[in-house]
């Protein structure tokens, strides 16, 4: 199995298991057709992902939620969920996709009206490009500001949360505006709503998430176990996967452009945005067919990694050639603009075709 990561990455894998998440490697081998970023190492931890497991296996019902925050423009690392909800509904998973426009208004003073088109027009159109198919009776996606069950749920669970607990988690003082302090509970019942009677029942059901997102899924598994004599939640699941990294070297934002390839860039910009890609070369040529690239190090290599090349032992080939000095970053880098220019080809058509169709696939509740 490749593994590309460095001695940092592992520190850091050791920093979150000091919360209870588990390597998501001594789960793989139960999976039969593990999605490319679980085998490649992007997914590295879970919680009781095992629930999800014998669900696969036993062919149980189980849901997926996964919010999507309409505030920018969709980048490429945002792809990685998107790709899993695939991989998901193909796995026979009952998805649930809300929409955090309540969130939007608290925390960043986005109207209601302005998160409604963003969502439509950004996110739900890529989720469409990229393949998710919202037809299926297994998706629903949301607006929280209109979705009673949820809010209705967000209230009876506040029941039983108290303000020094969502200080402690959230960083909430006496500044905090009461709509910011309420919208967590929103999300834990964005969550847990899944397993009400009117979807089913209790079920296991997974949330994808990066790892700063962990101390939510705790308060979410923690309120499910207080509310266990009233409505038998099971405690959700979770995985956590990897961020990508911005072409500067540090984190891609979508308020950052420079760091970033957007979803709805033409290819001839992405193509543009990857030759500035930092990239795990020597201070020199010499030094680089002497020592070796640093993959690990690459934001070229993370494209491929992550998104561009399916083929794990192409991959293979090209980790080995940056680390033995055999293959040089222009030539790497020549390769992934050449193919990510092709994805956004693509991709840009079917981004035609989504938008055309992307305002009807929300449901109201």
């Amino acid at each position: 199995m490749i593994n590309p990561w460095s001695s940092a990455s592992l520190d850091y894998e050791k920093l979150t298991r000091q919360f209870g998440i588990k390597p998501f490697t001594e789960l793989l081998g139960e999976l039969e057709n593990p999605h490319l970023l679980m085998s490649r190492g992007i997914i590295f931890g879970h919680r009781d992902y095992g629930r999800i497991i014998k669900a696969l296996r036993e062919k149980k019902d189980f849901a997926v939620v996964s919010g999507m925050m309409p505030s920018g423009n969709m980048h490429i690392g945002h792809k990685m969920i998107v790709d899993q909800l695939i991989w998901y509904q193909k796995n026979g998973a009952d998805i649930y996709i809300p929409i955090a426009d309540m969130e939007s208004y608290s925390a960043r003073g986005i109207d209601f009206e302005s998160s409604r088109k963003l969502a439509i027009t950004e996110y739900i159109t890529n989720y469409l490009a990229l393949g998710l198919d919202f037809k299926a009776s297994n998706v629903r996606v949301y607006l929280q500001s209109k979705n009673r069950t949820v809010q209705d749920l967000a209230y009876e669970l506040a029941k039983k949360v108290n303000f020094n607990e969502m200080k402690a988690i959230y960083g909430f003082n006496g500044s905090t505006n009461i709509a910011h302090l309420y919208v967590p509970l929103i999300q834990v019942a964005d969550i847990l709503h899944p397993q009400l009677e009117e979807f089913g029942g209790p079920k296991a059901t997974v949330v994808p998430v990066g790892p700063d997102q962990d101390p939510h899924i705790r308060l979410t598994r923690d309120i499910a176990d207080r509310f266990k004599s009233t409505y038998d939640f099971v405690a959700p699941s979770s995985t956590y996967h990897r961020f990508i990294t911005g072409l500067t070297g540090g984190k891609m934002s979508s308020s950052q452009p420079k760091t970033a390839i957007f979803l709805s860039d033409t290819p001839e910009d992405a193509e543009k945005k990857v030759m500035t890609g930092k990239t795990g070369g020597r201070e020199s040529l010499k030094i680089q067919k002497e020592l070796g690239g640093q993959p690990e190090e690459c934001v070229i290599y993370e494209m491929l990694l992550y998104h561009l090349l399916e083929n794990d032992e192409k991959l293979q080939e090209i980790h080995d050639n940056c680390k033995n000095g055999t293959m040089m970053c222009g030539e790497c880098k020549s390769m992934t603009r050449d193919m990510i220019r092709v994805f956004f080809e693509k991709f840009s058509k079917k981004r035609e075709k989504a938008a055309k169709i992307a305002d009807k696939v929300l449901v109201e509740y």
